[in-house]
């Protein structure tokens, strides 16, 4: 599944601390709830620690991907972790790092 990730999109409410990525065409809604968070944060390690490695550029891939897999709202059925960070890589990490500061901006700051 090729796709291209960018921060901006009609979906996302900024208001809400939200960003949009578009893979393979469909432009789906990263949601950083507490829930997503406390998810992700099962999966990766104490938020806070992985914002320190993305700061100082220790961000690995799988933590990017499972960040934003967790944080997914009303992700597609069809749409598999597996393919979802297949997209992600097939982007680019530059493509990402827009959506990925919003994220990591409302870890650190709250709404």
């Amino acid at each position: 599944m090729n796709g291209v990730i960018g921060a901006s999109g009609a979906s996302a409410n900024p208001v809400r601390g939200e960003a949009a990525i578009t893979v393979a065409g469909l432009t789906l809604t990263l949601r950083p709830t507490f829930a997503a968070l406390v998810a992700a944060e099962a999966e990766l390690g104490p938020l806070f620690a992985l914002v320190e490695r993305a700061a100082g550029g220790g961000l690995a891939l799988a933590e990017l991907a499972g960040l934003f897999w967790h944080t997914l709202h009303d992700r597609p059925a069809a749409l598999t972790r597996e393919a979802f960070s297949e997209s992600l890589l097939a982007a680019g990490l530059a493509a990402a790092t827009p959506a990925l500061r919003v994220l990591l901006g409302q870890i650190l700051g709250g709404r």
